[in-house]
Order: structure tokens, then C-alpha cells, then sequence
């Protein structure tokens, strides 16, 4: 008689997961916090009574809910090694929306509620088109390589997750690397700290190392006691309450048009974004229904915002990572009801005072390594030019980045002209290269490694379909584009065109074998075998 094991809801492994991803989770809110005190200039009362609120409930919601799947994963399939997806406030959007969204909406109008306003207008429309897109997402899924999609993660892993912490690692190295180390030896090194989850030894030493050094003027990681104390001023309990009648109320058409035309296509990138991210999950040995998720995703967004949070829930890049450390189930939930404590009682400033970001860094940088791993690790051999393929977009993205962020707050330039990218160009910096390769380059590297994928695999007819949509996507601004529009490229869009004609009459016309056995094997030891034509 068979007995159906009941899953654990938490294991020994969950308190590195939980300590990991609700450090991330609060290096989120910390930003989020400054975005919109320091950058918006919202009133503390809109911001620690309205906005975190909500924003707490919807990733305590969404958390609940992936431990919820992944309980039911678990108990589905019997095994107990089942971790549940990582979701919370989407980190790239976290900054569209303030920027692109809510800034000029408050600077145009004097008002910050305008610009709250704006921010939850954006949300409720891409809500919807998650919801939607989440039934269209398990046929992309199926006709997308594994390569493309996981290359594509890679891209965003090695830039927009890594850079950043291993940077700061590296500008204050005696806590970040030593940070780093600590956090090496146990999750790749297998080292145990007399069964402490390395992620709190690593936060405790980052945390003692730069408070100890105020003892000798040094001030790593810039913690001070006034700013300690003055993090307790904002004690107090806040529950979200409903601010329906600010979505799509009032706002001017001239503000609504902005926000339909980045609402939508912003929408598509989060689908594809966390389709990827299902597809990292499944490499990693667990299957969640992709429509399930997206949906769930827009679902969590659409009420958030209805509650005063204007900002898309997502799941998160980082589930291989997670699982890597012993993570299963409870560290989700645990980390919900974390989020729920730091922003109903206002304990976000006093983390941010206790903690410096500078410990937590490594951390992000692990995850970032096993992503970028992971892309190789789970695709064939003979993928791995797929793969560089799929990255490369995002390295222009990150690079058209740093450039304009440099300019912006060292000479206030916001508008680069024609005459600067061409004096940039005569130092070797293509700066209109980079703005046409990483405009929308998480479905640019999808479309460029499928195509390549496809084309190693000798299904020229596949890599042409994927080139044609390459063509269609960026006609409209999807891809390879600054704005989103009808014919913004319209060279790039008809080279894709071309060359997807191009890959159609090899299909037609010319004749290839097929990898042999020895072929195979050959990729296997990690040999490139080179295609026979006829």
C-alpha cells in the first residue's frame, strides 16, 4: 500500500535560502524607499504609509503563493529536494517606472500624487498583459530553443545582477570580498559553520567588520550612529487601504499615451523575462506551469496596485542558486512574512542603518555566477556560440548604461546629440551600436540564440521563422530600438527580414548531413564539430 509523504514546509537548508533571498528582497525595498524619497521627493507619510504597505502585501502574497505550488509540486512527485520559485518587486522596472513613469509625470505637474497616480495607471495596464500573455507563453516556451532562453538569463545575470555587487565588492574589499569568501567556501566548497547559514555569517562579519572600523576612523561600508538613530523615527504600523479611484482616474491623455506606449511593451519583456526563468527552474529539476505563474504574477501586480503599489511583481532570476543552498519550500513563505514586518512596522531605515549593503553584495554576485552558469551547464555543447549569442544584447544594454548614467551625473547631459555620438565613435565607443544592439535585449538575445541555435542544429526553416519575427518585433520598436513605434529601425528590421529569405532557401536549396554519432560525442567532450556541406 502506497503512503503519499506529506512535504516538509521547512528544512534545515531554507534558513540560507531565507537569509539569501530576504537579503535581496530587502536591498530591494531599501532602493525602492530611495527611489521614491530621494527621487520623487514624496513625503515619508505617502511613502511609509502607503506605498511599502502595499507593496508588503503583494510580495507576501506572491511568496505565499510559489511556496504554495511548490508544496504541491513536492507532494506531486514525491521528492523532497522541490524549491519554490523567487518573486518580488521587478528590479529593472522598479526603475522604469520611476524614471520614465512617475518622475516627468511629477515634474510636470508639481504634484507627487500625479506621479503616484501615473505609477499605478502603468501597473494595472501591465497587469493585463501578463494575464494574457501567460496563456500565449507555454507555445513560445515550446518553440524557443533552451539555449536562447537560458542565454538570454545569462546576458541579464553577467551584467544586471553581477556587475553591480562585484563592484562594490571590490571598492570596499575588506567587507565585500571578504564577504564573498565566506560565502564561497560553504555553498561551493561544501565548509559548514557549525550549522549557521553561511549568508547570516557572511551579513553578521560584513556588518562587524564595518562597524568596527568607525572604532579606527576608517567607516567601511558607511554606518553611523545617527543615522541609526534617527532610522527609529519611522516605527509605526501601516496596513495597505484601497486607492481605486486613483487607477486611470484623472490623469491627462497626454500622460496616459506615455504610459500605454511603455505599459505594453514592458509587459512583453516581463513575460518573456519570466518565462525564462521557469525554463532556469526546470533545468534545475522542477516544472511549474508556465501560464500558472505569469498569470499569478499579473494577478498579484493587478491587486497590489489596486492597494496603492506601483510597482510589477516578477519572478525573480535565481531559483537554480536558491535550490544550490539548500533552499525548498518555507524560505518563501518565511521571506513573505519578513517583507510583511519590515513594511508594516516601518524596520526598513533601521536595516539600512544596522546592515551595509556592501555584505550583502556577494551574495547577489553568487546567484548572478550560477545563472550564467547554469545556460552552459543545461544546453548541449554544440549551443554554447548560441548561448554568447544570447548574452551579447544585454552587454550592450549594460553598456549604453553606464555611458549615459555617467554623463548624467557628472555633466547633467540627459540628451546625447548626433555630434557626440559621433565624437564618441572616433574614441572607439559606439555609442549608437550599443543604443541599436541593447534596445530590448532580453527578446533580442532569445531571437539572435534561437536563430543561432536553430542554424547549428541545421533546421535552417526554424531560424528563419525566429530571423522573420526578429524583423517584425523590431519594425515596431520591440527590439533594437530606443522608442517603441511603427518602423523605428527600419534597417535592422529588413536585414532580419533578409536574412530569414536568406535561411529559408538554405532550407529549400541546400542539402546538409545531419550530426553524426561521432559528431555528438565529439560535442560532448566539448569538440566544436565543423558542418558538412554538399
Amino acid at each position: 500500500m502506497n503512503t503519499i509523504v506529506k512535504p516538509k514546509l521547512w528544512v534545515p537548508g531554507d534558513w540560507n535560502a531565507f537569509f539569501g533571498f530576504g537579503t535581496n528582497i530587502l536591498v530591494n525595498l531599501l532602493t525602492l524607499s530611495a527611489l521614491l524619497r530621494f527621487v520623487l521627493k514624496m513625503p515619508d507619510e505617502m511613502v511609509f504609509k502607503h506605498i511599502l504597505p502595499a507593496a508588503g502585501l503583494m510580495m507576501c502574497m506572491s511568496t505565499f503563493y510559489y511556496a504554495w505550488l511548490a508544496y504541491r509540486l513536492a507532494k506531486k512527485t514525491g521528492r523532497t529536494d522541490v524549491c519554490a520559485l523567487p518573486s518580488g518587486i521587478s528590479v529593472p522596472h522598479m526603475f522604469i517606472v520611476t524614471f520614465v513613469i512617475m518622475l516627468p509625470v511629477k515634474l510636470a505637474t508639481g504634484d507627487p500624487m500625479k506621479g503616484w497616480q501615473a505609477g499605478l495607471t502603468w501597473v494595472f495596464i501591465q497587469s493585463f498583459v501578463l494575464m494574457l500573455g501567460g496563456f500565449l507563453a507555454p507555445i513560445v516556451r515550446r518553440i524557443t530553443p533552451k539555449a536562447a532562453l537560458l542565454g538570454a538569463l545569462a546576458g541579464v545575470s553577467i551584467t544586471f545582477i553581477s556587475m553591480k555587487p562585484a563592484l562594490e565588492m571590490f571598492m570596499t574589499p575588506l567587507v565585500g570580498v571578504i564577504c564573498f569568501a565566506i560565502i564561497l567556501v560553504s555553498w561551493f566548497g561544501g565548509v559548514k559553520y557549525g550549522g549557521i547559514p553561511a549568508g547570516l555569517v557572511a551579513i553578521a562579519g560584513g556588518s562587524v567588520i564595518a562597524w568596527g572600523s568607525n572604532l579606527f576612523g576608517l567607516n567601511f561600508g558607511g554606518m553611523s550612529l545617527e543615522a541609526l538613530k534617527g532610522s527609529f523615527q519611522t516605527f509605526s504600523f501601516a496596513a495597505p487601504t484601497p486607492v481605486v479611484s486613483l487607477v486611470l482616474g484623472g490623469l491627462h491623455w497626454e500622460f496616459l499615451k506615455v504610459i500605454l506606449v511603455t505599459a505594453i511593451p514592458f509587459g512583453i519583456y516581463d513575460l518573456v523575462e519570466a518565462m525564462d526563468n521557469v525554463v532556469s527552474a526546470s533545468a534545475a529539476g522542477d516544472e511549474y506551469p508556465t501560464t500558472r505563474v505569469l498569470t499569478a504574477d499579473g494577478v498579484v501586480s493587478l491587486i497590489g496596485c489596486l492597494m496603492g503599489n506601483p510597482y510589477i511583481n516578477a519572478v525573480y532570476i535565481g531559483h537554480p542558486g536558491w535550490k544550490a543552498m539548500g533552499g525548498r519550500i518555507g524560505y518563501s513563505a518565511a521571506t513573505g512574512l519578513m517583507v510583511i514586518v519590515l513594511s508594516w512596522f516601518g524596520v526598513i531605515s533601521l536595516m539600512t542603518a544596522l546592515i551595509p549593503v556592501v555584505a550583502i553584495s556577494p551574495i547577489l554576485l553568487y546567484i548572478g555566477m550560477l545563472i550564467g552558469s547554469q545556460a552552459f551547464q543545461e544546453s548541449p555543447k554544440r549551443h554554447a556560440p548560441a548561448i554568447v549569442m544570447a548574452l551579447v544584447p544585454s552587454l550592450a544594454a549594460w553598456g549604453k548604461l553606464q555611458i549615459d548614467n555617467s554623463l548624467g551625473s557628472v555633466a547633467g547631459i540627459h540628451n546625447i546629440t548626433p555630434d557626440m555620438i559621433a565624437s564618441m565613435a572616433q574614441t572607439g565607443v559606439f555609442y549608437h551600436g550599443l543604443a541599436i544592439l541593447g534596445g530590448g535585449s532580453i527578446l533580442a538575445g532569445v531571437v539572435l540564440g534561437a536563430i543561432t541555435t536553430y542554424i547549428v542544429d541545421r533546421q535552417f526553416m526554424k531560424a528563419a521563422g525566429f530571423a522573420c519575427a526578429g524583423g517584425v518585433l523590431t519594425f515596431f520598436g520591440l527590439m533594437h530600438g530606443e522608442a517603441i513605434g511603427i518602423n523605428q529601425t527600419p534597417t535592422v528590421a529588413l536585414s532580419y527580414i533578409v536574412v530569414g529569405g536568406v535561411l529559408g532557401l538554405c532550407a529549400k536549396l541546400v542539402t546538409v548531413t545531419a550530426p553524426a554519432p561521432e559528431h555528438e560525442e565529439a560535442a560532448e567532450e566539448g569538440l566544436m564539430p565543423s558542418p558538412a556541406v554538399e
